[in-house]
C-alpha cells in the first residue's frame, strides 16, 4: 500500500494545480492500493470545498466509495503518540492529518507517501528514526 496525503488528492482533483500533472502522473503509474486516514480525508474535504467547490468533494468521497483507497481509522489509544508528535514536531508546526498519516506509516511499517508537502514529509520520522519515502518528491523538485 502507498500512503496518500491530502496535497497527493488536490493536485490529482485540480487540473490547474501546478503538481497534477505529476500526481496524475503518479496515480496512473500505481501498482499497489493507495491508503490515507480519515483526518486526511477531513483535511480535503474541506480544502476542495474551499477551492474547487462542493461537487469535487463529491466527487473525492466517490472516490472512496468506489474503492479508489482505503482509510485507515486511528484508535483512542494512538492519542499519546498523536500528542507526542505533534510536541516533537511543534516547529513545522505537524497537525492531525500528518500525525495519522506517521501513525499510519508506523503500522504499515514503511513510509511510501504521495505528497506534494516536500518540507514536513523530508522532516518526518515514522518509529522516531525512519524516513518517509516521497514518491514524487523526485518529479517537484
Amino acid at each position: 500500500m502507498v500512503i496518500a496525503d491530502t496535497g497527493f488528492f488536490l493536485a490529482l482533483a485540480n487540473r490547474k494545480d501546478r503538481y497534477h500533472d505529476v500526481a496524475r502522473s503518479a496515480y496512473t503509474e500505481l501498482t499497489e492500493p493507495l491508503v490515507t486516514t480519515w483526518p486526511v480525508m477531513t483535511e480535503t474535504c474541506h480544502l476542495l470545498v474551499a477551492r474547487l467547490g462542493v461537487e469535487a468533494q463529491s466527487k473525492f468521497i466517490r472516490s472512496y466509495v468506489d474503492g479508489a483507497f482505503q482509510a485507515y481509522t486511528l484508535e483512542p489509544d494512538h492519542g499519546p503518540r498523536i500528542l507526542a508528535l505533534m510536541k516533537k514536531y511543534a516547529d513545522l508546526p505537524m497537525n492531525l492529518a500528518d500525525a495519522s498519516l506517521v501513525i499510519l506509516a508506523e503500522s504499515l511499517g514503511h513510509g511510501r507517501i504521495l505528497s506534494t508537502d516536500l518540507r514536513d514529509f523530508r522532516s518526518y520520522r515514522w518509529k522516531n528514526r525512519q524516513p518517509f519515502e516521497n514518491k514524487l518528491a523526485m518529479a517537484l523538485r
